[in-house]
């Protein structure tokens, strides 16, 4: 039994010494450095957006004791992702793992290096779900939710499996008192287009809605229960300009049912900024088709 522990403790010590250096500090708020991820040999570094107080003077301190400037890249606060450049070339970058290869129960270890050395905590996986909308409306694609310990300025730093691979970044912004990674799928995701927008597209209507039961004959005949009272439309947005007022009941947007804000905001992606899309409105009892001109939030 003691052989087995031991082996297991070496095993952890050689996977915190292999993966470290790509691991960096990250400098961009007083007082408590954070942690990133080094996502390309070429320099793109990824970190939790809440530990970005500041656009300029951004400081990378790097496993050998070096300190290089970064620039932003761009953000995303409503999945908690920020990405940096330095200068580099041929730098260490860890292995990406599908994170649907875990499941409750699971060891991982967490990487942080706060100050120059590295730092590690190790637990299980404690809950897996599927995706989901954070408080800001920024899709998620898997909950992972971990038992390790979030140490001041782990935030930003990889999750590792077993295999030493890369299953998602460690945040505290995104869950109060809670220890969340945000999926390799999702930072894949917010990376390319961050590298090519330097931020998020997201669709904008320009409404503020409350979700609402449908009459009955409605329900029945639609398929679904509720829809979105529009309770005011903005001026000079999308939805005014489309004819949208208040007291309309959106029920579909792009072919796609709209029964709650969860399904509104999974359908103004980035892919439908400028096109123009069917929207379908309860008004006055009666089901009406109209076509709005999708914004982007801004």
């Amino acid at each position: 039994m003691s052989e087995a522990l031991v082996n297991i403790s070496n095993g952890f010590a050689e996977l915190v010494k292999a993966s470290s250096p790509a691991v960096v500090r990250i400098e961009a708020r007083r007082h408590v450095p954070a942690s990133g991820i080094i996502w390309s040999a070429d320099g793109l570094i990824i970190t939790a957006n809440h530990v970005v107080r500041r656009d300029e003077n951004i400081s990378i301190g790097f496993h050998d004791g070096q300190t290089i400037s970064a620039t932003l890249v761009g953000r995303d606060p409503s999945t908690d992702l920020a990405l940096l450049r330095a200068d580099g070339n041929g730098l260490p970058t860890l292995v990406i793992t599908d994170e649907t290869e875990i499941s409750p129960g699971h060891l991982v270890l967490a990487l942080g290096r706060p100050g120059k050395s590295v730092q590690a905590t190790f637990g299980i996986v404690s809950a897996l779900g599927g995706n989901w909308r954070t408080r800001m409306g920024g899709e998620v694609d898997r909950y992972l939710q971990t038992d390790v310990i979030m140490y001041p300025g782990f935030s930003g730093g990889p999750l590792l499996g077993a295999s030493g691979h890369l299953l998602g970044l460690n945040t505290s912004g995104l869950g109060q008192g809670v220890s969340l990674a945000i999926p390799t799928t999702t930072v894949t995701r917010v990376v390319s287009m961050l590298s090519s927008h330097g931020r998020i597209r997201r669709g904008y209507l320009g409404v503020n809605t409350q979700r609402v039961r449908l009459p009955e004959n409605l329900a029945a005949e639609l398929g679904q229960k509720a829809g979105l009272l529009i309770v005011s439309v903005e001026s000079d947005s999308p939805a005014a300009e489309a004819g949208l007022t208040l007291g309309d009941t959106i029920i579909g947007l792009s072919g796609k049912s709209i029964a709650n804000h969860d399904e509104l905001l999974a359908a103004l992606t980035g892919d439908v900024v400028g096109q123009k899309e069917m929207i379908r409105i309860v008004r006055g009892g009666k089901l009406e088709e109209m076509t709005v001109r999708i914004g982007e939030r801004t």
